[in-house]
């Protein structure tokens, strides 16, 4: 029994529909492994992201104790050097509120001189005045 013969042309070249079939597959599935990808690295980043802001955050803890033990030894210093405890304590308060009130001062003046983008808001109203004309 002999099979019929095709011709050797017909199966070998796929038809533009299989083309752009196998193209858009092909396209999503690549789109969809790349948000895949995407996720897992942001997965990745959040976590070490938390994780260093966590540790962040416990060092800035630790620091404002040990500003409260330096401001504690630094006014037994002070007693040491007779000046009395309380006087000692009242010293170190008083210097603390002159740094507050020095940056304090800084930051006024900082502020001050912050000003509206005017290039930003003059190319706008340019834009605004082209898009109403056309």
């Amino acid at each position: 029994m002999t099979t019929p013969q095709q011709s050797p042309g017909v199966d070998d070249e796929p038809t533009i529909g299989r083309l752009v079939a196998d193209t858009s597959r092909d396209l999503s599935a690549l789109i969809r492994s790349e948000i895949e990808l995407a996720k897992t690295e942001l997965k990745f980043s959040v976590k070490a992201g938390g994780i260093g802001a966590a540790l962040f955050a416990a060092a800035a803890f630790l620091v404002l104790l040990s500003i409260i033990m330096v401001s504690i030894a630094f006014a037994f210093f002070l007693n040491w050097l007779y000046f009395g405890v309380a006087t000692s304590f009242l010293l170190v308060f008083v210097v603390y509120v002159l740094v507050a009130a020095l940056l304090a001062f800084i930051g006024v003046k900082k502020v001050k001189q912050v000003k509206a983008p005017e290039q930003t808001l003059a190319a706008v109203k340019s834009n605004k005045q082209v898009l109403k004309r056309g």
